[in-house]
């Protein structure tokens, strides 16, 4: 896979991880310019969305698609602590949410890095970054589940 091509695949997925109406609400760009952003045509190959643009999306995604595969790309693994959860009340039928959503993510990341027959280091490390979400995910299950233990009459 080439390098546009991966970039445009991550920049696919993070418009259609904020979605493609809001997208277009955040950026004021239409429906048809996002897509030219990832669009695989060769009309459109030298075409790639400006970094403003990312950075508008990435602060309403839930996670920086296009940030990551750049870091990707150069053999950086990126690590952040932000807690950037909607509600501010946490229960434990938000983590079963977080969990199936980390869950389908890794799925999703071992079916990428299996596709070629064979796991690179970078798929390894996005694989484990994931797996890394999911422990966190549970250890926050964990945690909301003492609480109601803990509350329960």
């Amino acid at each position: 896979m080439s390098i546009a091509s991966y970039l445009k695949k991550h920049t696919e997925a993070l418009v259609k991880d904020v979605g493609v109406e809001a997208a277009c609400k955040l950026t004021g760009k239409s429906k048809a310019t996002l897509g030219r952003y990832y669009s695989d045509q060769a009309d459109h190959d030298d075409r790639f969305m400006p970094i403003d643009v990312v950075a508008q999306l990435e602060a309403a995604a839930r996670h920086p698609h296009v940030t990551a595969a750049l870091a990707d790309l150069r053999g950086i693994t990126m690590s952040y602590d932000a807690d950037r959860r909607n509600a501010a009340v946490h229960s434990v039928n938000q983590d079963v949410i977080a969990l199936s959503q980390r869950f389908a993510q890794l799925m999703a990341e071992y079916n990428m890095a299996i596709s070629d027959g064979k796991i690179s280091i970078n798929e390894s490390k996005r694989m484990l970054r994931e797996t890394l979400a999911i422990q966190q995910v549970l250890l926050d299950m964990k945690l909301s589940l003492e609480q109601e233990a803990d509350e329960a009459p």
